[in-house]
């Protein structure tokens, strides 16, 4: 256990937990029920948890520390009603978070890290680099934000850790984020309502498949070649794309997850028939379906979306040539929704 979680109550495990209450001097049986206030019934604060004696919630609101990350910019989309919400942690890091509701419930799309060192072209997360690692409770305080603006009755039901960072080089507190968020004693998120996007760190990949997890998996593959990927995604110069889809082919092999790979459509860049005709035969034969997704306009990048009519031709290729393409619903383009264009904002300001 790093320093880090046992800061943040949050990021221990029920039995960690039960070990932290127990080195206080209280009986370890305080430790499920400490639990379930904080991950069930979403607690801001010691003095909520009313079934604990008085006296020992005077002595934890002392000695252990709530974290909890104020909200400092909220803004709702007048178009479809996502939400955007940037948070400041403990130290003073920013990070940012998105609520969307789909037609199967509530989805939230919660960072991994604060800022990125990926230096992918599309995305303004990685334009002032990385500052830090989240630790699981952080993570865990992205979803539990949302799910107390929620109607009685409403709760998240899916979780995508897709927003800033590259959860693979944060991996074993992502990990942790998953086992807290589908612990039965907690908030019992069913694991396979979780995803997890990489923009292709193989050895993360092949850690994943041995986990025993079953949570999904989306890849960040954004071109159908080295050549077009190495210009948008540095990354791609350390890990080709066929070591990569090697890594996919084994990771569907062992778990029988079929995966997820983004395509942001750059116009004039990825976005000819060409390109989708190469990218149906590159990721032929390994199960996953190809979701579109008309990159979002940065302005520090420059880079521009196709019209609606190219991104209908190019998912119109990939089916004909076999490989199954959804358009992603384009939500929040009123409110910052591109990742860590909120961030950057509020730096900026």
């Amino acid at each position: 256990m790093s320093d880090s979680q046992t800061a943040d109550i949050r990021s221990l495990t029920l039995a960690e937990l039960k070990a932290r209450i127990e080195e206080l001097g209280e009986p370890g049986y305080r430790a499920k029920q400490i639990f379930s206030w904080l991950h069930r019934k979403n607690a801001v604060g010691w003095e909520e948890m009313s079934d604990l004696p008085a006296k020992l919630r005077e002595r934890l609101i002392t000695e252990v520390p709530l974290r909890e990350a104020p909200v400092v910019r909220r803004q709702e989309s007048a178009i479809d009603g996502t939400v955007k919400v940037l948070f400041e942690l403990f130290d003073g890091n920013l990070i940012e978070s998105v609520l969307m509701h789909y037609r199967f419930g509530y989805s939230v799309c919660i960072s991994s890290q604060a800022g990125c060192r990926m230096g992918c072209a599309f995305c303004a997360s990685t334009l002032s680099g990385l500052s830090r690692n989240l630790t699981a409770g952080e993570m865990l305080s992205q979803v539990y934000a949302f799910e107390r603006e929620l109607s009685e009755g409403e709760r998240v039901s899916h979780v995508v850790v897709m927003g800033s960072g590259e959860p693979m080089e944060n991996y074993d507190e992502v990990i942790r984020f998953f086992r807290l968020l589908a612990a039965p004693e907690g908030h019992k998120l069913s694991l396979r309502n979780m995803t997890v996007s990489t923009c292709g760190i193989i050895p993360g990949i092949r850690r994943l498949s041995q986990e025993g997890i079953p949570v999904n998996l989306a890849i960040s593959l954004h071109a159908p070649n080295d050549e077009i990927r190495s210009q948008i995604m540095p990354v791609a110069r350390k890990y080709p794309m066929e070591e990569l889809l090697d890594a996919c082919r084994d990771y569907f092999a062992l778990t029988g997850r079929r995966l997820t790979w983004e395509y942001a459509l750059i116009r004039d860049i990825n976005d000819r028939e060409e390109h989708a005709r190469e990218l149906a035969d590159r990721i032929r034969g390994i199960t996953g379906v190809v979701n579109l997704i008309p990159v979002n306009p940065v302005k520090e990048r420059g880079l521009h979306e196709p019209d609606r009519d190219g991104v209908r031709h190019f998912q119109k290729v990939l089916n004909e040539h076999g490989t199954e393409a959804t358009i992603r619903r384009t939500l929040g383009r009123d409110i910052d929704g591109a990742c860590g264009q909120l961030r950057r904002k509020l730096v900026e300001e």
